[in-house]
């Protein structure tokens, strides 16, 4: 089966959102214990005698702090620091101290960051060329252990997150029809291979935009109004009986249809066997 080009790109490039709205990514609390805990596992392998680590969001908030016993008091907040630094310039903090030892000493009353910190130690994390978030360390050995210890725990981070090409051959993408399956499942997406029979309940996905691509059958959508008799079938998930109001739309084979998250949708009815790829857009 072949798949338009229009597809492909909807693939590429995920459900696109107004210009005016950017979806930016940010580190989970789960996503920050990670890298935490590769840079003390570091720490511990290259045995620096301390070490505070602390991880912000894309915003410079804080996150995560987790300090080795022995390590100085104030370690924590200069490690908080560094991580801020990072962030909020998009660049390794070593780059600011290296300046001011270069004599360049108005980088010291920059007002951007506070306390803006420009020693070695602050590194940004990076997934898909985008900034995520940073840690920042302070207390090991020396400031270019600090800076080694940070810059471990990032690079433990990108290194699982690195973007790749995923391949479904054919044989499995018909199986998956037959029996409604997920084909491919990344960070931030996926493609399942849906099957209906007949009409289904109302939905309306919180945090997922679906683009649904139809390969054969065809259908009644109806997409807003509201839910009759809602219920949460999850904590990103609502789920009800049918839809009160909304707009009908009759699609079949080549359609592609994007219901952005929140927007309700419904499968009124039904022509079986109805097939159709659901690319799951979490950004």
């Amino acid at each position: 089966m072949r798949i338009p080009t229009l597809f492909i790109a909807l693939l590429v490039s995920g459900a696109g959102m107004a210009a005016d709205v950017a979806n930016m990514p940010t580190l989970t609390l789960d996503g920050a214990k990670s890298v935490a805990a590769a840079a003390l596992g570091h720490a511990r392998s290259k045995a620096a005698p301390g070490a505070a680590v602390a991880i912000v969001d894309a915003g410079g908030t804080l996150i995560y702090l987790e300090r080795l016993d022995g390590t100085f008091l104030n370690a924590s907040e200069i490690s908080v620091g560094k991580a801020r630094t990072a962030v909020l310039f998009g660049k390794p903090t070593r780059v600011f101290e290296d300046l001011v030892n270069k004599g360049r000493y108005a980088m010291l009353d920059v007002p951007a960051v506070a306390p803006f910190t420009p020693l070695q130690g602050g590194v940004p994390i990076t997934v898909g060329g985008k900034v995520v978030g940073a840690i920042g360390v302070s207390g090991a050995a020396s400031a270019a252990q600090d800076d080694e210890i940070a810059s471990a725990g990032a690079a433990s981070f990108e290194a699982t997150h690195q973007a790749k090409v995923s391949f479904v051959p054919r044989d499995q993408v018909d199986a998956g029809f037959r029996k409604d399956a997920n084909l491919i499942s990344e960070t931030g997406f996926r493609v399942n291979a849906s099957r209906r029979d007949g009409p289904g309940e109302a939905e309306v996905h919180l945090t997922d935009t679906d683009i649904f691509y139809v390969v054969q059958g065809q259908a009644t959508v109806v997409t807003g109004g509201q839910l009759v008799q809602p219920r949460n079938l999850s904590a990103t998930e609502v789920r009800g009986s049918e839809l009160r109001g909304g707009e009908e739309r009759h699609i079949g084979q080549g359609d592609v249809i994007t219901i952005p998250r929140g927007v309700p949708h419904w499968f009124k009815q039904v022509d079986a066997p109805f097939t159709y790829y659901v690319v799951k857009d979490a950004d």
